[in-house]
């Protein structure tokens, strides 16, 4: 039975536990188990990535968090940032009638203080020029640059963000991740990344919880101690990522 702790946890922490997530069966496919005891806490303003190859059970395991999914076994306890939380998706989502500048003002109550920042925001990631344009006049790049954009004017005390960087050119993933990681300095929030991508792991992470298929639990629980300057120098990422991953 899902439970989703609303008493604010000690300092801010993250508590999550999943002791089964079963999808059921369906036709001729049987049941599959998809998550097992799977429990960890995370440090509040903390950079937690969980990487795996796909169908090892991490979007579904974000979904829980994030109280789409509440049909598992264990307890989810968001503790203070439960009021505060902002999910990034794959897809920018952004609606195709409205503006980017629109866009972003969607998620904000009418006579929020925060609709003054918004041109501040946009130039943080570079779309000023881009305010008034539609979502079909921007590359994926640009509209992920907006995505990013909608989710930290929430200021969230939680977000979570599956994969939004993938199926993007080396470059522009790239600038993305350095884009986030300006945002994330000067704006700290506790975040739970998604990527399959080791690398972008290793550059975006403060920690690391690999999950692998078959297994439906967490395989590998690690640290990672770079610096500002060695997340952004490939040859430092190369080799932590060495170090990180040697067992596998």
């Amino acid at each position: 039975m899902a439970t989703l702790n609303q008493a604010p946890a000690s300092g801010g922490h993250i508590h999550v536990h999943v002791s089964r997530k079963i999808f059921p069966a369906v036709g001729e496919r049987d049941a599959q188990l998809v998550l097992r005891d799977v429990s960890f806490t995370v440090e509040p303003r903390s950079f937690l990535v969980m990487t795996g190859p796909s169908g090892c059970g991490k979007s579904t395991l974000l979904n829980i968090i994030a109280g789409l999914d509440k049909d598992f076994q264990g307890e989810i306890d968001l503790g203070s940032g439960k009021d505060r939380l902002t999910y990034i998706f794959q897809s920018p989502r952004l609606l195709p009638w409205r503006t980017v500048q629109e866009n972003i003002a969607l998620v904000l109550p009418d006579g929020d203080p925060r609709h003054a920042k918004i041109p501040e925001m946009l130039s943080r990631v570079g779309l000023s020029q881009a305010a008034n344009a539609y979502p079909e006049r921007l590359s994926l790049g640009m509209q992920r640059r907006a995505a990013l954009a909608r989710g930290f004017i929430l200021e969230p005390e939680i977000l979570l963000m599956d994969e939004p960087f993938v199926s993007l050119d080396d470059p522009t993933a790239q600038s993305l991740r350095e884009l986030l990681m300006e945002l994330w300095h000067g704006q700290p929030t506790t975040v739970i990344f998604i990527t399959h991508d080791r690398a972008e792991a290793v550059q975006l992470g403060t920690r690391i919880l690999r999950m692998a298929p078959g297994q439906a639990s967490v395989v590998q629980d690690v640290p990672v101690t770079l610096t500002d300057a060695e997340r952004r120098d490939r040859s430092a990422i190369a080799a932590a990522q060495a170090r990180i991953f040697q067992t596998t």
